[in-house]
């Protein structure tokens, strides 16, 4: 029986329908930028008779990453930990505990050497030899060399794995160190977030697992298809920003009215992620710090969350509006703002400098269709 046709059958005696499994595959497939057809490779991938086994370790970390991950509902904690992946060891959603749980751990690295996947959330103490995080008599940088070595991958999951997150912060009296800093020379794959999505996560093993490679990353080791663009870029109120309508503090009508968070200190404009379209909890619209009236405080970005003070104005990395978005809403009589700010000049000026942008590719275009076409194709 071929893979894909045995998940069939499992996944029908367990209420799930084989149309259902597969659109879930193709859905993280678009997620990764992927074309559609390759949700058929992963999920020949993931129904693999042995399950990828993966180690998570924990160590400087509130247990947020591990909790943002059991509120994912594609897929949910049991199918990705019972049908997908086989976790060997994790100090938090472990059946065994104590000596078990290590013996556990040590029998799925010997057995998996070079084939399992690391997953570490939480900074690494080196003050004292990093004594300040310790686990079954061992430091976490003990630990850490000592597992890491044999894994096929490795991912930083979370702000405080990526680069040190809230534990690194001044005066950072453990002398806390993100995973790259530590294990030099390695690929290390991060997921910033304080909590990340649990989609980032996903979609980077199922990569992995499908294609024997990790997915495109930055410079920052995040990957592409989750952290290329500003959360700026594609937040909800970016129209109103556009239009020069911004809160000036909590609870005043512009506030109120769903306007624009810069002036109260939002890092969306400095801060790469894909929140507002992702969003948090599968708990519909709005399910995200920016979308429940809050500002962005930068937590995926390194060297604005946990090192800018929260209410501070952001530096403005792109001026530019999308040239999709239209006005939020007409500036009707009795609303305050208007188009009357830095942001509404600017955006003029860059629009109109857009636009002749676009006038003279049309121009090149008409000249050489052919190469307007091919261009057209490439991968961003």
């Amino acid at each position: 029986m071929k893979p894909v046709e045995s998940e069939y059958v499992k996944q029908k005696l367990s209420g799930v329908s084989r149309r259902d499994f597969l659109k879930f595959c193709s859905i993280m497939a678009v997620g990764m930028g992927l074309p559609l057809s390759a949700g058929a490779k992963i999920a020949e991938a993931i129904t693999r008779v042995k399950r990828p086994p993966v180690i998570w370790l924990s160590f400087q970390e509130c247990t947020g990453c591990v909790e943002s991950l059991l509120r994912a509902n594609h897929p949910t904690l049991e199918h990705l930990i019972l049908d997908l992946i086989s976790l060997d060891y994790s100090e938090t959603l472990s059946a065994a505990a104590g000596h078990q749980a290590e013996a556990a751990k040590e029998a799925s690295i010997k057995e998996n050497k070079g084939k399992f996947i690391l997953v570490v959330d939480g900074a690494v103490p080196t003050k004292d030899n990093g004594i300040y995080c310790k686990i079954a008599g061992k430091t976490a940088l003990q630990i850490l060399n000592e597992t890491a070595p044999h894994a096929a991958a490795i991912v930083a999951m979370g702000s405080c794995a990526s680069w040190g997150g809230v534990a690194a912060a001044a005066p950072n009296p453990t002398e806390a160190k993100g995973i790259p800093e530590i294990l030099t020379g390695k690929t290390i794959v991060t997921i910033p977030g304080c909590p990340p999505s649990p989609y980032n996560l996903l979609s980077t093993l199922l990569h992995f697992l499908t294609y024997k490679k990790l997915p495109e990353l930055d410079a920052q080791g995040r990957p592409k298809f989750a952290y290329s663009r500003l959360i700026h870029e594609n937040c909800e109120r970016r129209p109103h920003f556009d239009a020069g309508r911004f809160a000036s503090q909590f609870g005043d009508e512009m506030h109120r009215i769903g306007a624009c968070l810069y002036k109260l200190g939002c890092k969306g404009p400095e801060t790469h992620a894909n929140c507002p379209s992702l969003q948090f909890g599968d708990t519909g619209a709005g399910s995200w710090p920016v979308g429940t009236g809050h500002p962005c405080f930068g937590c995926t970005e390194k060297g604005v969350g946990f090192s800018t003070p929260l209410h501070t104005l952001a530096t403005i990395k792109d001026f530019t509006p999308p040239t999709f978005f239209t006005e939020a809403f007409p500036n009707k009589q009795g609303i305050p703002g208007g188009v009357k700010s830095f942001a509404a000049g600017t955006a003029g000026v860059v629009a109109g400098a857009a636009g002749a942008a676009l006038l003279t590719g049309l121009g090149k275009k008409g000249n050489n269709s052919e190469s307007g076409d091919h261009d057209h194709g490439k991968e961003e």
